[in-house]
């Protein structure tokens, strides 16, 4: 039994390797997606960069275009994400952001949140991220609007 459990910790440790994921490396993730607001549609076509500050833990800012009907909405989020040290392949994280979002001819919004899921290798200098996103919306009158949000994300990020 002890040959077991000692095998199976030496197995792990081969794989708990943090590469993309180590201090001193960045990445950059691409968006492209759809969303909805105020019940309108959009193309949205993103760009994202992080910088690993610690193993497992990065400091990170992106842009966010909604386009394709009015008002157009532009977005400068910035992120900290914690990545949890399972294996090389797979690694779940959570992380938080502040968000500014610039909106055509009307008043500009602030919101916070936070973020779950799982990022997988899929070669030797890129990750897909899978996950979800809670949203709050600063100065919100929960009167007349939706004050929170909630939706699926999908990054797929180049890594250096």
């Amino acid at each position: 039994m002890r040959k077991f459990i000692l095998f199976i910790a030496l197995f792990l440790s081969t794989l708990s390797s943090a590469d993309f994921f180590d201090k001193g490396k960045s990445s950059v993730g691409i968006v492209l997606g759809a969303g909805s607001s105020n019940s309108e549609s959009y193309t949205i076509v993103g760009v994202s960069g992080d910088y690993f500050i610690l193993d497992g833990l990065s400091i990170g800012a992106g842009y966010r275009g909604w386009f394709g009907i009015d008002p157009t909405l532009n977005q400068l989020t910035f992120t900290s994400n914690y990545y949890i040290p399972l294996t090389h392949k797979f690694r779940p994280y959570i992380g938080a952001f502040i968000r500014e979002t610039f909106v055509s001819d009307e008043d500009d919004y602030e919101s916070y949140g936070g973020r779950v899921g799982f990022s997988m290798s899929v070669s030797k200098n890129a990750y897909a991220s899978f996950g979800w996103v809670a949203e709050r919306f600063s100065n919100c009158d929960s009167d007349r609007y939706e004050c929170t949000n909630s939706y699926p994300e999908v990054v797929f990020s180049l890594a250096f």
